[in-house]
């Protein structure tokens, strides 16, 4: 947001909260990590829901917490079975952290959960939003959640621009806060949250549906476009993350190491893979082995 906006009057304020939470209730989807709302649960969620849809996530999800229903029993297990069992969920990484985080949490608060946002932002893997997506969603904190759909939201309700800038600012942090009731600041979070993924998309917007489109001032505004810097799409085809991808899922079907022979095949561009799988092994995700094979880690 390019300037700080100007708060909304107390009985609009007032009136974004009753009618947001209000849709909230009547629309929310049945998502498993808001019927089971443990600690470990919620915090296994938003690992996952991290730049990947919802639909991609419910069956790693459900598979995940069925398999591995504490952190105890995820920090028992290796780490390379982690990562199998993230599968095609993308950036696998978060399953390496997602153990880490289990491992800490065993070893520093008994195996449960904490709720104190400075020992959750001191887990691994655990930044600013997760930290205070749990606290909010499993404890019921009073925390800002800024999630890309809630930026958009609060961009285009109370700043009046399409888009919100490209990382999170001081300014939109100060606002997320200065809009959180009294009461119920954990809904609110869910309910912004959902109102950006479902109603307030970034492409395709459904003002119609919008239970506060008469209080937001992009629509006022004739819905002017976006003048920021350019955004950048997600490339996938040809890339080294798509290199990567199809190395992982040659190590992840296999039932042992695979051979350096194996790995060659599924990648044409030589010094593509060579690299992608360097960068593999030089994240933790793969472990180079005798005889030029490579496995998981361990």
């Amino acid at each position: 947001m390019t300037t700080r906006p100007t708060p909304l009057p107390l009985a609009d304020l007032t009136r974004l909260h009753d009618e947001i939470l209000d849709w909230f209730g009547r629309t929310a989807r049945d998502l498993p990590w808001r019927r089971n709302v443990s600690p470990w649960a919620v915090m296994v969620s938003e690992f996952m829901l991290q730049q990947t849809p919802v639909s991609r996530v419910l069956p790693v999800y459900e598979a995940w917490i069925e398999r591995w229903s504490t952190p105890a029993a995820l920090a028992a297990a290796p780490s390379g079975e982690a990562v199998r069992a993230w599968g095609r969920l993308g950036y696998p990484r978060r399953a390496l952290r997602l153990h880490a985080a289990a491992t800490a949490i065993v070893e520093r608060h008994g195996g449960e959960v904490p709720s104190a946002l400075d020992e959750l932002l001191a887990l691994p893997g655990v930044g600013a939003y997760t930290a205070a997506a749990v606290s909010s969603f499993a404890f019921a904190g009073r925390e800002a959640v800024l999630d890309t759909n809630v930026r958009r939201v609060f961009a285009r309700i109370i700043a009046g621009e399409q888009f919100p800038p490209a990382a999170v600012t001081t300014a939109e942090r100060d606002l997320a806060t200065a809009l959180l009731p009294v009461r119920d600041a954990h809904r609110w979070a869910a309910a912004t949250m959902e109102l950006g993924a479902l109603v307030c998309t970034a492409r395709s917007p459904r003002c119609d549906e919008c239970p506060v489109a008469d209080l937001c001032r992009w629509r006022a505004a004739g819905y002017p476009a976006y003048d920021g810097p350019a955004r950048r799409g997600q490339a996938w085809h040809g890339t080294d993350r798509q290199c990567r991808g199809r190395l992982m899922a040659v190590l992840r079907d296999a039932p042992g190491p695979v051979p350096k022979s194996a790995l060659d095949l599924v990648w044409a561009d030589a010094p593509q893979r060579e690299r992608a799988l360097d960068g593999l092994v030089a994240d933790g995700l793969v472990e180079p082995l005798p005889g030029e094979t490579y496995a998981l880690p361990t």
